[in-house]
C-alpha cells in the first residue's frame, strides 16, 4: 500500500485543528483552482487538496486514517487490521483505492465529492466547474471608542479585496461594507461576521469577515476584559472619616461609600458597570482610592493641620523602627 500524507498536502500540523483545515484547503483551493490558476499541474494539485479535505475535515475518517500512523508519502506499507471496515467498500482493495493516490479519486467517486469516478469509464468524470467553492474570507481592523464598545456601533469599512478578472488574474477592488459590531466587545476580540466576505466560486457561498478590535486608550477608564478601573481620588480626612462621594461610570454617576481608615490603592467595586458580556450581565468598575493632601492651604487649615499633629498619635513609618 501506497501512503499519502494529507497533513502534507494541506500544509497543517496532524494536531491541526478544524478551523485551521479549512483555512489551509481554502488557501490551496483558490491556488490551484483550474479556473483561475496558471500553475503547472494545477488540476491534479486541486484534487489532492480536495481529497486531503475531504478527510481531515470529517472526524470520523479523519481518526480513522490517524491510525496509520506517520510514514513518509508514497512509502509502501500494511494497514493495522480492521482499519479498512472504518471505510468499507472492498476490504484491503477498498483500503488501497482510499491510500494509493493512483485510485484515491476512483474511491471517492462513487458518491464523493467529485460527482462520479475519473477513470475506467464509470460514472461521470469530474468536472471543475461543478464544484461550489466558498468565498475568501477578508481581514479587518477596527479601533473603537470605549463608549461605542459599550453599547454597540455599525462600522463602515473600505477593504481593499481580491476579485478575479476574465483571464484568470487577480485585482484589488475597493469594497465598503457596512458591520454592526455587538455591544460588549473587548480589546484584541476577533470578530467573526459571517457572509461578509468575498462571493464563492460556481454558486459556492460568500466567505466571512474576521474583524479584529482594539480599543483606543481612554482618558478616565482603564480596559480589562469586561471589567473597568478608575483611579478616585479622596482627601485625607474622606480617607479618614469615611465619606459618600461620586463616581464617573460609561452610564453616568454613582454614589458610594469610602469607610472610615481607607487607604491608597483600596479598590471599591460597583457591580455591573463594566462592559456588557454577550450573553447577558456586564463587567464591574472598579474604582482605586488615590489619596490627595492639598498644595495649597488658608490659614485655618494650616492651623488645623497644626493642631492635629499634635493630637495624633498616628506614626505613618512605626514600621519601619
Amino acid at each position: 500500500m501506497k501512503y499519502q500524507d494529507y497533513y502534507e498536502t494541506l500544509g497543517v500540523p496532524r494536531d491541526a485543528s478544524a478551523e485551521d483545515i479549512k483555512k489551509a484547503y481554502r488557501k490551496l483551493a483558490r491556488k490551484y483552482h483550474p479556473d483561475v490558476s496558471k500553475e503547472k499541474d494545477a488540476e491534479e494539485k486541486f484534487k489532492a487538496v480536495q481529497v486531503a479535505y475531504d478527510t481531515l475535515k470529517d472526524p470520523e475518517k479523519r481518526a480513522a486514517y490517524d491510525q496509520l500512523g506517520r510514514h513518509r508519502a508514497g512509502e509502501e506499507f500494511r494497514p493495522p487490521p480492521g482499519w479498512e471496515t472504518h471505510f468499507g467498500r472492498g476490504g484491503a482493495q477498498g483500503f488501497e483505492e482510499f491510500v494509493d493516490l493512483s485510485d484515491l479519486f476512483e474511491h471517492f467517486g462513487r458518491g464523493g465529492p467529485f460527482g462520479g469516478a475519473t477513470r475506467g469509464g464509470r460514472g461521470t468524470r469530474f468536472r471543475p466547474e461543478d464544484l461550489r467553492m466558498p468565498g475568501q474570507d477578508y481581514e479587518a481592523n477596527a479601533v473603537l471608542p470605549l463608549e461605542d464598545a459599550a453599547r454597540g456601533v455599525e462600522l463602515s469599512l473600505d477593504l481593499a479585496v481580491p476579485e478575479y478578472t476574465a483571464d484568470g488574474g487577480v485585482r484589488r477592488v475597493q469594497k465598503t461594507i457596512r458591520v454592526r459590531v455587538p455591544p460588549g466587545v473587548t480589546d484584541g476580540q476577533r470578530l467573526r461576521v459571517p457572509g461578509k466576505g468575498g462571493p464563492g466560486l460556481n454558486g459556492g457561498p460568500p466567505g466571512d469577515l474576521y474583524l479584529n478590535i482594539a480599543l483606543a486608550p481612554h482618558s478616565r477608564f482603564r480596559v480589562d476584559g469586561h471589567d473597568l478601573y478608575i483611579e478616585l481620588p479622596i482627601a485625607p480626612w474622606e480617607a479618614a472619616l469615611g465619606a459618600e462621594v461620586e463616581v464617573p461610570t460609561l452610564a453616568g454617576r454613582v454614589r458610594v461609600s469610602v469607610r472610615p481608615g481607607s487607604k491608597a490603592g483600596q479598590k471599591l467595586r460597583i457591580a455591573g458597570k463594566g462592559l456588557p458580556r454577550p450573553k447577558g450581565g456586564a463587567g464591574d468598575l472598579y474604582a482605586v482610592l488615590q489619596i490627595v493632601t492639598p498644595t495649597v492651604l488658608s490659614e485655618r487649615e494650616r492651623e488645623l493641620y497644626a493642631e492635629l499633629a499634635k493630637a495624633s498619635r498616628f506614626n505613618p513609618r512605626a514600621h519601619l523602627d
